[in-house]
């Protein structure tokens, strides 16, 4: 059973890997629409340098691998989280999952990622007959809003007491003043746990679908390729510390390696540190400036620095809340903070 498992992780790994590679020979960094899908999601999982593919049990995690929502001991999960995002962003996000035992976990989520009230510079109102037909500026207010929408649903189920396999089903939506534009997509994840130490291996395909077109220009939305572990090797009691790595090759990016450290007192008190390997600037840990090509100099790839947070979990009669909060730092932009309120039912 095992090695039924292991080829199941494997037979996913080379897919990602499979459609990468044939992808990479066509789409170049920069290209990719719906950006707001690079955006993490879940202060727990940011705080930890968004190396979030091996984890399990979480309803947050079906914006990430879908196999990590598959709930054992919890009939239902629920989180809300709240992000001041860079330029007035704002991203609120909702998710549900539940667990019918005999079959496997559902989860409903829904994200919105947009500003108002942008102060508009209309094109229209040429008295010249040629360029009045090729106005396409229709709406007169004088401002206007940045809206997307992604609306999914999740299916997840342990396969074996070791293998959990997800799948997610996406509508993308992304409108700004009067046009918007929409696309379909799947995320294939699994996560198998080596039944020591805590120890998952997980891997995750994001954004597998449709185009987003705005008139005759069409964009891929980003694809994301990921293998992840994490492992506990220090336990103490009810307390221990958690690390946590992922290997992450966006459709639009070079390698990045995300990695997280989370210390748990007692379950019910956790701190966390993160940080993104080849991406992160600061310094001499690394300056976010990629290596260059044939063609060009190095370029800055990230303002992004380092992610840290914690929560706080208060176990209740047969439910049991958690709050979380997440802080990233940027080198020429506003922090960012994230907030996350989850509720789990037994």
């Amino acid at each position: 059973m095992k090695s039924k498992c292991l080829a199941v992780v494997i037979a996913l790994l080379v897919l990602g890997m499979a459609v990468q590679t044939a992808d990479a020979q066509t789409r170049k960094s920069g290209v990719n629409s719906a950006a707001f899908l690079k955006v993490g999601v879940g202060a727990r999982q940011v705080a930890l340098g968004s190396a979030a593919t091996s984890f399990t049990g979480d309803v947050s995690n079906m914006f990430w691998n879908p196999a990590g929502i598959a709930l054992q001991n919890e009939m239902m999960q629920a989180s809300f989280t709240h992000n001041n995002w860079i330029a007035g962003l704002q991203q609120e996000v909702a998710a549900v999952s539940y667990n019918l035992e005999d079959i496997g976990t559902f989860g409903v989520g829904f994200m919105t990622f947009g500003i108002s009230d942008i102060p508009a510079d209309r094109d229209y109102g040429y008295t010249d007959p040629q360029l009045h037909a090729l106005e396409i500026d229709a709406v007169g207010a004088s401002v206007y809003d940045y809206q997307d929408l992604l609306v999914q649903a999740t299916f997840s189920r342990y396969i074996t007491d070791n293998l959990s396999l997800g799948v997610t089903a996406k509508y993308i939506n992304e409108k700004i003043d009067d046009q918007s534009a929409s696309a379909v997509a799947f995320d294939l994840g699994s996560v198998y746990s080596l039944g020591f130490m805590g120890w998952n291996i997980g891997a995750r395909l994001n954004n597998l679908g449709s185009d987003v077109k705005f008139y005759d220009y069409a964009a891929p939305i980003p694809l994301t390729f990921s293998i992840g572990t994490s492992m506990i090797p220090i336990t103490f009691g009810e307390s221990s510390i958690m690390l946590a790595v992922d290997l992450v090759k966006p459709q639009d990016g070079q390698q990045y390696y995300y990695s997280g450290l989370e210390a748990n007192l007692e379950k019910m008190f956790f701190l966390r540190l993160g940080w993104k390997f080849n991406y992160s600037y600061f310094g001499l840990l690394g300056n976010g400036i990629d290596g260059g090509t044939s063609q060009r100099a190095p370029i800055a790839t990230s303002n992004e620095k380092g992610s840290f947070g914690g929560g706080v979990r208060v176990p209740l009669e047969g439910y049991a809340l958690q709050f979380d909060y997440a802080y990233t730092v940027f080198t020429s932009l506003d922090a960012v903070h994230r907030f996350t309120i989850a509720v789990s039912v037994k």
